[in-house]
């Protein structure tokens, strides 16, 4: 048997069960089988495992699962998650590089802490790929794809609490058109000028309390669809919480919370 510890964290709600691997121990989370800790009635609970990293590029490497197995390319809510663990470790400065599969992301503290601000870079999209129509089943839906690192197709709507969100995230996950990598799917609703209210369905977690990289996203296509401002704070409303999103040519900034539920350890 094998003891490994673990701190239990949250951005917005958005929880992953975090292993700091800093001193360059290997843990590979299919052979130890680590996933069933993120089961919610039998395990710690959690959105995935995150496995803080040592990199020669940045201050820290971020590898992240989700329920299912698969690695997630970027976390917003997981990044201020890992910078807060390394600072308040005293690893890394209130400034910090961390190194992820969708490049290295630059991450300060915000003027109170436990807020950080993450650059999360450029947004990607095309043209074509602002407010076009798919058919999912038999209803048609305008969405606008944004890439934040990660894909993301973003549906505005007028109403999202009703909304059958696993039967509908599933089948925008499943679409052909986002095979083989699948898709993180939006559900937004706008409140007003600036403030968007947000459900995420997550492609390998299904439906989480925030998703960063698709508050990004959904705040990016709010500006590309006349709903929001550029070079303004966004407030995109989660079940989890609030999280502020600004939007500019150089790229997109995403200020939120992240949260120590506990430590623990684990024999495995």
């Amino acid at each position: 048997m094998k003891t490994l510890e673990f701190v239990k964290m949250h951005g917005c709600g958005n929880d992953y069960i975090y292993f700091d691997c800093m001193d360059g121990k290997n843990i590979d989370p299919h052979e130890m089988e680590l996933f069933w800790l993120c089961d919610r009635n039998k395990g710690i609970g959690g959105d995935g495992l995150v496995f803080i990293l040592p990199s020669d590029a940045a201050d820290a490497r971020m590898q992240m699962f989700n329920i299912d197995g698969s690695e997630g390319m970027m976390c917003g809510n997981a990044i201020r998650c890992v910078a807060e663990y390394l600072y308040s470790k005293n690893l890394a400065p209130s400034s910090m590089k961390i190194e992820t599969p969708s490049g290295i992301k630059t991450i300060k503290a915000a003027d109170s802490r436990p807020n950080w601000v993450v650059d999360m870079g450029q947004a990607k999209f095309l043209p074509s790929e602002i407010n076009a129509s798919l058919v999912v089943d038999v209803e048609e839906y305008r969405i606008t794809q944004v890439n934040m690192g990660n894909p993301h197709a973003v549906v505005f709507m007028d109403e999202i609490d009703k909304l059958d969100l696993v039967a509908t995230g599933t089948k925008f996950e499943h679409h052909e058109k986002f095979q083989p990598e699948r898709t993180n799917t939006e559900f937004v609703q706008v409140l007003s000028k600036n403030h968007l209210k947000m459900r995420v369905w997550e492609r390998g977690s299904g439906e989480t309390q925030a998703c960063g990289t698709g508050a990004c996203a959904a705040a990016v296509a709010a500006v590309l669809n006349g709903h929001c401002n550029k070079n303004e704070d966004i407030v995109v409303s989660l079940l989890g919480g609030d999280l502020t999103i600004k939007y500019t040519d150089e790229a997109v900034f995403m200020t939120g919370e992240a949260v120590k539920v506990f430590e623990g350890a684990v024999e495995v």
